[in-house]
């Protein structure tokens, strides 16, 4: 009686283990159905969505929490300001003239705007979305970084050869620091003591001693230097060179560019890199494209198409999205990043998340 028992159970067990296995093999067929594939090489990134904006987007930069994106407008001197949830334009602020960099405070309560041919950041407070204030820098304002600590600005003024230290308690210029000839993007290492500036004219990018708010070396790089990022982890540098199609790599322990140039696509302008480190997406402003960067091996490993002429990139804390403004177009792009464990990479476009 037990063996019959046994037997009777048996099939039960195995015929309940199959169909379980058959549902599981059904739900991760799905899911990398959803995401494209899994292999050695992962799946590619994907543009997934396309918002509406003003005309001459330029910088762009997300809050820390990931639900806003900050997009400034050239062309009618505005910021468009981006609900990362639903990817709409929530609502526009009206800021100075021919605003092109943007910069947002570590506790995500203020947003730092340059405006280039009026000589000037706006201070937005981001829980009003409005400016609250102005500061006055040099001559045409370019690019603007903000210290890890939140405490001061580093404004490149591209025709004055300076680099402008802002008190952001007070709202008030503390120094002037001369740098190289058309200094252009602005970066500051994660542990605030180094800043550094591509300087677009002599191909050079200086770098700053942010506790005496001197120029202490100068790096030789590429033709045309643009924008820089540094990873998180603060050892290594990335550089876009405008007229010779490359990123410069340094390495922030020697000051020193190390290996060859990283081959891009043509007239590199913008440059992020993912909160992990591994990879720095650069985009394309001449041919309407995103290279993706391994930093490990510094070898292009995918190129992304967007809009007309893409410029700035920014990309979510969570490292799932990049968003990329596109000059001419009048777009944002917004870029579904793979998320990878080895060699099984999910891509999950629409259902990315943003916080």
């Amino acid at each position: 009686m037990y063996h019959h028992k046994s037997f009777r159970v048996y099939p039960t067990v195995v015929g309940r283990t199959h169909r379980l296995i058959l549902r599981l093999t059904a739900v991760v067929a799905m899911l990398l159905g959803i995401a494209g594939a899994w292999a050695p090489t992962s799946a590619a990134d994907t543009v997934f969505e396309t918002i509406p904006v003003g005309r001459f987007a330029q910088g762009v930069a997300i809050t820390p929490d990931g639900t806003r994106a900050y997009a400034v407008i050239g062309d009618d001197d505005s910021v468009s300001v981006i609900d990362t949830a639903t990817n709409t334009e929530i609502t526009t602020i009206t800021v100075g003239h021919f605003p092109i960099g943007v910069a947002i405070a570590p506790n995500g309560t203020r947003a730092y705007v340059t405006n280039l041919l009026d000589n000037s950041v706006s201070v937005i407070d981001t829980t009003t979305n409005t400016e609250i204030t102005t500061i006055t820098v040099e001559n045409v304002a370019e690019e603007v970084a903000i210290t890890p600590d939140g405490t001061r600005l580093y404004v490149t003024n591209f025709l004055d050869n300076t680099v402008t230290v802002i008190d952001t308690g007070a709202n008030t210029e503390i120094k002037t620091i001369t740098v190289g000839t058309g200094p252009s993007g602005v970066a500051i290492t994660p542990d605030g003591t180094r800043a550094y500036v591509p300087n677009a004219s002599d191909n050079s990018v200086s770098v700053i001693d942010t506790t005496t708010n001197t120029e202490i070396t100068t790096v030789t790089v590429g033709e045309l230097p643009q924008r820089v990022a540094i990873t998180p982890n603060g050892s290594l540098v990335y550089v876009t060179n405008a007229d010779d199609n490359t990123v410069s790599v340094i390495d922030t322990g020697t000051n020193m560019v190390v290996g060859m140039p990283i081959a891009v696509g043509d007239g590199p302008q913008g440059v992020a890199i993912t909160p992990n480190g591994k990879r720095a997406y650069v985009t394309n402003f001449d041919d309407d494209t995103v290279s993706v960067i391994d930093t490990g091996t510094n070898t292009v490993v995918e190129t992304v198409t967007v809009d007309g002429a893409p410029f700035g990139v920014s990309i979510t804390p969570n490292g799932k999205r990049a968003y990329v403004t596109n000059f001419v177009d009048r777009t944002v792009s917004v870029i579904a990043i793979d998320q990878c464990l080895g060699s099984l990479c999910f891509n999950f476009g629409p259902l990315t998340g943003s916080g």
